[in-house]
Parts: C-alpha cells; sequence; structure tokens
C-alpha cells in the first residue's frame, strides 16, 4: 500500500477544477455532521432503527434482541473497577445480559457469578493459580493480594494469578451460558474493557442465519490453532454452542488438561469448536482488538481496509474511553436515528479529527515509528548519521525540532517530544493524556506492551502533535479504498 504524502490518485486531481474548490470545502463541512459518503446498497434501509427512552437514553429498537445473550467475562481483580462503567453506558441497552467471573458478589447491584465451580476438583488441586480462587471462596476479596494480582492479562502483574485463572473460564462459561438460556439464538461474549457498539452487532448479526453453527471472531493464531481473539468479542449461533457444550461434556477430562497446559482460554476454546466441525469466520474488521485511542485508522488486515467499514467492537477501553464513545453514539444516533451503520470513518471524522491539534501538551499520540535521541543516534554508523538532514540530527533538542522532522518526511503524519526524545509515525493514532508514555506499541496486541509513569515535571511532560495540513489528504486518501467497498458488513 503506498502512503506517499497520502495523496489521491492522479486521475482523480486531474478532474478536480480550481472551481470546484469552494463546492468542496462546502461539502466537507457538511458531512463532518452527517454520515460521510454515499451509503452503500446495504446502508439505505437498515433494519435496526433507535429509540429514545423516557429516560432520555437513545436505544436500538430490534426484534433480534430478543434472541440475543451476552456474556461478560472478568475477575476478582478486575470487576469493581472495569464493571460499573458498563451499567451505566452499554448495558442500558441490553436486555439480556450475564456476568461470569471467579468469584460470587454483587457489583452496584448486579449478580456476578463464579463459573470456575465447573472445573474439577482434582484439577484444582493440580494448577498452583487455584490457591488464589481457594482464596476468593473462603476470604472474598480479603483474599486479594493487590501487590501481586491486580490488574488482568498480560498488562497486569506478571505473576498474576488472575490472568492465569482466566483460561479455565471459557468452556465452563460457554456451557453455563446455554443452560442459562437455552432458547438464544446468538451468545455474544466480551470482556469488561472491551466496547460493544450494540446497534451495529444488531445489524451486523442480521446478515447470518442462526440456525447454522456460526463462530465469529477476530482471527489470531497460535500454537497451530486459528481462534477468535477473547477481548475483541466473538458470538456464537446456538448451534455451534450446543457443539462445542456436548464436546466438552463428553471430554471434560482431556480438555481440562489441555487447559493446565495451554496459556490462553480462547485458543482452548478455538481448539475445542474446531474439533467438533466449527470453523472460525474471520470478522475483522467489525470485531477488533485496537482501543479508541491505540487505533491506527489507516489500518489493514485481510485486505480489509477498516477505515470502510462498520465498527462493532473495540478493546482496552477504560472507563473515559468507553464514556466518550457511548455519548458519542448517544448523539450521532439522535441525530441519524435510521441511518447507515457507524464505520470507522464516521467515528474518526466525527469524534477522532477534531481533537487533533498542532500541539497538545501532556498527550502522548503513541507516535511509535522512527526515534531520535542520543541512545538512537548512538546504535547507528557515522555513515548513518551523515545520511540524516542537519534537521534529523537534531530532532531531539526541541518540539519545534521534532516536528520540522516530521514535515521532512511525506509520510509522517504525527509525532511526539519528550525532552532529549523525539518520535515520529506515519500510522494516526489519538493517543491519551501523559499520566503514562507508551514506549513500545505491539500491533500484535493492539496496544501499548511498554510504558513508563511520568513524573509530571516540566521536563518529563510529553507533548504530541499532527501535521495537520496533511489531515485531508490522508482522509481522502483513506475514503479511495472505499469506492471499491460494496458492503460495510462482511459475511462472506
Amino acid at each position: 500500500m503506498n502512503k506517499m504524502g497520502f495523496k489521491p490518485s492522479r486521475s482523480r486531481l486531474r478532474r478536480l477544477r480550481p472551481a470546484l474548490l469552494l463546492a468542496v470545502i462546502t461539502f466537507t463541512v457538511f458531512i463532518y455532521l452527517w454520515p460521510t459518503s454515499k451509503p452503500a446498497a446495504k446502508d439505505i434501509l437498515p433494519t435496526t432503527s433507535e429509540q429514545v427512552r423516557e429516560d432520555g437514553v437513545v436505544c436500538p429498537k430490534s426484534s433480534l434482541m430478543k434472541d440475543i445473550f451476552v456474556v461478560i467475562r472478568t475477575g476478582a481483580t478486575e470487576a469493581q473497577e472495569k464493571l460499573p462503567v458498563h451499567f451505566k453506558t452499554i448495558l442500558t441497552c441490553v436486555p439480556d445480559f450475564i456476568i461470569y467471573s471467579d468469584m460470587d458478589e454483587i457489583v452496584d447491584g448486579h449478580k456476578v457469578h463464579d463459573v470456575l465451580n465447573e472445573v474439577n476438583e482434582t484439577m484444582k488441586k493440580m494448577a498452583p493459580e487455584f490457591q488464589l480462587y481457594d482464596r476468593l471462596r473462603t476470604r472474598g476479596r480479603d483474599g486479594l493480594d493487590y501487590e501481586t494480582t491486580f490488574g488482568s492479562g498480560p498488562s497486569g502483574a506478571l505473576d498474576n494469578p488472575g490472568w492465569k485463572l482466566d483460561k479455565w473460564k471459557f468452556l465452563p462459561m460457554v456451557d453455563r451460558a446455554l443452560q442459562e438460556r437455552p432458547k438464544a439464538k446468538w451468545f455474544v461474549f466480551v470482556e469488561p474493557d472491551t466496547y460493544l457498539m450494540w446497534t451495529n452487532l444488531l445489524e451486523y448479526l442480521r446478515n447470518f442465519d442462526s440456525s447454522k453453527p456460526w463462530y465469529l471472531g477476530k482471527h489470531m493464531y497460535a500454537s497451530g490453532v486459528l481462534f477468535a481473539h477473547g477481548g475483541s468479542g466473538f458470538v456464537l449461533s446456538k448451534p455451534a454452542i450446543e457443539k462445542v457444550s456436548k464436546h466438552w461434556r463428553e471430554k471434560k477430562t482431556e480438555i481440562e488438561q489441555t487447559t493446565l497446559k495451554g496459556w490462553a482460554g480462547d485458543m482452548i476454546l478455538g481448539k475445542a469448536l474446531s474439533d467438533v466441525g466449527v470453523d472460525m469466520f474471520w470478522a475483522y474488521p467489525h470485531l477488533q482488538g485496537d482501543s479508541l485511542t491505540a487505533l491506527d485508522w489507516s489500518v489493514e488486515k485481510l485486505e480489509r481496509q477498516a477505515w470502510c467499514y462498520a465498527a462493532t467492537t473495540f478493546h482496552h477501553m477504560n472507563a473515559e474511553e468507553i464514556t466518550t464513545l457511548w455519548q458519542f453514539e448517544q448523539t450521532w444516533y439522535r441525530r441519524n436515528p435510521s441511518g447507515a451503520p457507524l464505520r470507522f470513518r464516521d467515528i474518526f471524522n466525527n469524534l477522532v479529527r477534531h481533537r487533533l491539534r498542532e500541539e497538545r501538551a501532556a498527550w502522548d499520540n503513541m507516535s511509535i515509528g522512527k526515534e531520535y535521541s542520543d541512545e538512537a543516534l548512538a546504535k547507528l554508523s557515522q555513515n548513518d548519521i551523515d545520511n540524516l538532514s542537519l534537521v534529523e540530527q537534531n530532532a531531539h533538542a526541541s518540539f519545534e525540532m521534532c516536528q520540522s522532522t516530521c514535515q521532512e518526511q511525506p509520510r509522517c503524519i504525527q509525532f511526539s517530544f519528550v525532552p532529549g526524545k523525539c518520535s515520529v509515525s506515519d500510522e494516526l493514532r489519538l493517543g491519551h493524556a501523559a499520566d503514562t508514555q507508551c514506549l513500545e506499541y505491539s500491533n500484535a496486541a493492539g496496544k501499548c506492551v511498554k510504558e513508563a509513569t511520568t513524573t509530571g515535571k516540566e521536563d518529563d511532560i510529553v507533548r504530541s502533535g499532527w501535521i495537520m495540513e496533511r489531515i485531508p489528504g490522508y482522509v481522502y486518501w483513506l475514503d479511495e479504498f472505499c469506492e471499491k467497498v460494496h458492503d460495510v458488513w462482511i459475511t462472506k
């Protein structure tokens, strides 16, 4: 893919006459307030509409809602921190949901169910992470050691038994969900840092026959297994969940042995589904693993430019990001109660774009590209240093020099500066307030995997900026890809 200068094709530029520039500017202002681009065939008459409740909340109106059971998988080390925001936002519109964890408790008036009681007692004695589970059962939250267990997933404590316990929940969770709602046609599984765009999900599932075994998810591949990433959210139809539940009950000892040796529960579930003939449907980019702040808006996978498609999930979302996206959705659907599905481009143009600046103090836009610093220069040969421009050689001297370095590079769209270090990038990200600075972003994990806490002192505050004059070309370049996209939904 050629990003050079983010320029549209020459043939299109030749067709753009100077006399039309005023009309283009006017149209740009218009689309800022209304859905961007002409609708595709399936956008014109969406089957899901919106209604405003007496409390002012805008929720989708769809006959499919009664057939969907939403399951949130969490743990005692994160439940009280991450669940409450969902009760005030997304879940206010979801009529039927349940929360599974490693401990029975009440969070903000909502029951949280222990799902690990389904695991064989002998297996619990073999796996050291169940020592935490035993403490939770006997002492409740007093059994938590916050110094070593708080946090969830690979970004939490390295020896976090709460994370290790998580892999044991997947198969029991799937089986329990079927028992809880045997008449449901669809089962949607998410995590407490997953943002679920409920209206878009309802519209997406209408494209699939619920009487067939479906396993929809964001693809991951590990240890020879293709599976749906748990944090991105995944969906099982009733025939699929019945198949894998039956398999788990019949092969429970064998699957638990695999779980004991394995590292991720979503992988083990994917293997079990594959064993019963249910293959994963590659639902990217609708189901995807980036957050609103960390998403590269030009990301392309599987020859699918995310920009052009409808968004359904975001992952690694904190409470502030969830609230921000929820409020945006509420405003959007008030203005467009029967409009086209929200695409990634709509979210960028109407929520993210106006937050970009030439300079944002105390902000880390996660410019993880080329780095300029004394340490980085020391690793270069003298010949490599001589090939750098004078601006590049001094990029880490000031914010202005860092900005000029980015401007010198046609593909550079953003940069960040902290005294002594300049980072530039051709991937546009929003980023976040600089209470922490991202040192290493993982495209595979879809998040920052190495952070440093800022001291708050002037010489340690991250400043970021975007090359604002390149944003229109960047958007125009991405919009060109959408001319070849005839449906905002991936269904085959």
